[in-house]
């Protein structure tokens, strides 16, 4: 394995598959059996998920609701796909420990950075949820604020396209992918990797990002073997 530890990141629309809004309990099994086949490697797995599928602070705010209400009730929805997702580890055999950086006791631990780097350690899979327990914050800056918490040797963005591109593959077909990109060149681009907090976080602690495809089964086991697919950011 090219890492020991990593982070991965997956958006809440990922877990959609192709529904409209919700779970996919097939495409949660696929990410459930992808990560066990990691995990089974020795590599060492954390994860964070987003609550886009369910609920989007920033669309309740532009249509009135406040701000920080609104961010609150999207850290729940990361809870409930952080249950799901936790449920299909499960199922295929794995360990595992949910973390929440807001107190749920009846469902999940407290979030503390050494209880989380024991459970690496023990070879359980954690999954962090409700962001980082405060508004205004995304879960893309939860993943970056995670992963360096657990020192963590990368962040893994598992998207829905195979990397960054030069401009929206899915409205451009003349866009063209990057293979490898500096810090530095995403900001003079412009380019949409994650929002400027995470992307900051990652850059001055010297956490690479790799954005790729995860819903291609056997991506996630590429890149753990080092294997150059998707976008490599770093430098």
């Amino acid at each position: 394995m090219k890492y020991k530890r990593i982070l991965l990141k997956l958006s809440g629309e990922s877990l959609m598959g192709e529904m409209q809004y919700g779970i996919d309990n097939e495409r949660v099994k696929q990410y459930a059996e992808d990560i066990k086949a990691v995990h089974d490697k020795g590599l060492e797995i954390a994860i964070v998920i987003g609550g886009g599928n369910i609920f989007r602070g920033l669309s309740a705010e532009k249509s009135g609701m406040d701000r920080a209400q609104a961010d609150y009730m999207g850290m729940l929805a990361t809870v409930i796909n952080s249950m799901a997702l936790q449920d299909a580890l499960e199922k295929v055999g794995l360990k595992t420990r949910l973390l929440s950086a807001i107190k749920m006791e009846q469902i999940c631990e407290p979030f503390v950075r050494r209880r989380a780097i024991r459970h690496l350690e023990k070879g359980r899979v954690v999954i962090f949820g409700a962001g980082t327990g405060n508004p205004y914050f995304t879960t893309d800056s939860a993943a970056a604020l995670r992963a360096i918490e657990i020192s963590a040797d990368a962040v893994l963005k598992g998207t829905r396209v195979d990397g960054i591109y030069t401009a929206d593959p899915e409205k451009d077909p003349a866009a063209v992918k990057y293979s490898e990109i500096s810090f530095k060149e995403v900001y003079a681009k412009g380019l949409n990797v994650m929002d400027m907090t995470a992307f900051t976080l990652c850059e001055e602690n010297k956490v690479p990002i790799i954005v790729f495809d995860m819903n291609k089964n056997g991506n996630f086991m590429k890149i753990a073997n080092g294997e150059e697919i998707g976008t490599l950011v770093q430098g």
